[in-house]
C-alpha cells in the first residue's frame, strides 16, 4: 500500500482572536483532512524546524506574523530554499506581502477603499470627517486608529496607510479555493464584524471578487476577499487575505462545509501530485 502524503498543518490553537475560535476551526479541518493525509499539527514557531520531514506544509490559523516576524521570515527562507510545497504558496500579492497592494490597487483604479501613504496624496482622498490609519505591516486590526482630518498632520508618514472612513451598510467575505468560489458570508451589523450570516452573492458580487482572485495569480490555495458595501450599494475591497484566512466554517451549513473540505482536499492533492 503506498504511503499517504505527510502534511504539516501550521496553526496557533491558543491565539486569542476576537470573535473567533481558531482552535475549533482547525481541529475540525485537520480532522477531516486526516481522511486523505497523514496530518501533524504544529505551532508556527516550530514550522521551520519540522518542515523537511513532510511532503507539504499547510498554513492555517497561525495568527498575525508580526508577532513572530523573525521566525516567519526564517520559515519562508527555508521553505523557498528547499523547494517545500507550501499551501498557500509563498507568492501571494495580498496580505501575505503586507498592505502595499492597497496602494497598488488604488493606483490601478480597482474598486478598493482609496488608500495613500504620503501626506501630499491625502487631498486625493474623498473628503470626510475622519480617516482610518493602519500600519503597513498590520493585521487583525492591530494598530488601527481613526483620526480627524486635522490629526493627519501629526502622523509619522511612510509606515502607515491612510483611508477615508467609509459609511457602509455591511461587510461581506467571499471564500475561494484555487480560483473556484466556495461561499460568502456577511455581517449585517457593521459594529459586529464576526457575527456572520450566509450571503447569496449576485453575479455582480462574484465578478467583483473574481477581479482580485485573478489579480493575485496564486496557482492554488485559499483566499478570502473582504469588501464593504457602501450606502450607495457599491462594493469596495477592504482586504485580500491570502496567507492564513479565517474561514468561519462554523457559520455555514454542513453541506457547504463538506463541499469546502472536498475542494481543499482536491487542491492539496493536486499540489502534491
Amino acid at each position: 500500500m503506498p504511503a499517504r502524503p505527510r502534511v504539516l498543518f501550521v496553526t496557533d490553537l491558543a491565539y486569542p482572536a476576537r470573535g473567533r475560535r481558531y482552535c475549533d476551526e482547525d481541529i475540525f479541518l485537520s480532522s477531516r483532512l486526516r481522511d486523505d493525509f497523514d496530518i501533524a499539527l504544529c505551532h508556527p514557531l516550530d514550522a521551520a524546524a519540522l518542515l523537511d520531514a513532510f511532503d507539504a506544509v499547510v498554513v492555517r490559523n497561525s495568527g498575525p506574523v508580526l508577532h513572530y516576524q523573525k521566525e516567519y521570515d526564517a520559515f519562508r527562507e527555508q521553505a523557498l530554499a528547499h523547494g517545500t510545497r507550501v499551501y498557500n504558496p509563498l507568492t501571494g500579492r495580498g496580505d501575505m506581502a503586507g498592505k502595499q497592494y492597497l496602494l497598488d490597487l488604488t493606483a490601478a483604479g480597482f474598486p478598493v477603499i482609496p488608500t495613500v501613504d504620503r501626506p501630499e496624496d491625502v487631498p486625493a482622498l474623498p473628503d470626510t470627517d475622519a480617516y482610518v490609519v493602519k500600519p503597513k505591516a498590520g493585521a487583525d486590526s492591530i494598530g488601527l486608529t481613526v483620526v480627524p482630518r486635522d490629526g493627519l498632520d501629526d502622523l509619522a508618514h511612510g509606515d502607515v496607510l491612510i483611508q477615508p472612513r467609509v459609511d457602509f451598510r455591511h461587510e461581506v467575505s467571499f471564500v475561494y479555493v484555487d480560483d473556484a468560489f466556495q461561499y460568502a458570508l456577511y455581517a449585517p451589523d457593521p459594529a459586529r464584524r464576526w457575527v456572520l450570516e450566509p450571503y447569496e452573492p449576485t453575479a455582480a458580487d462574484l465578478a467583483f471578487a473574481r477581479r482580485f482572485i485573478d489579480w493575485n495569480t496564486l496557482s492554488h490555495g485559499i483566499q478570502r476577499v473582504d469588501a464593504c458595501r457602501t450606502q450607495e450599494g457599491e462594493l469596495l475591497l477592504v482586504e485580500l487575505e491570502d496567507l492564513n484566512p479565517y474561514l468561519s466554517l462554523d457559520r455555514v451549513d454542513e453541506p457547504v462545509r463538506d463541499a469546502f473540505v472536498s475542494s481543499m482536499t482536491a487542491s492539496l492533492r493536486h499540489l502534491l501530485d
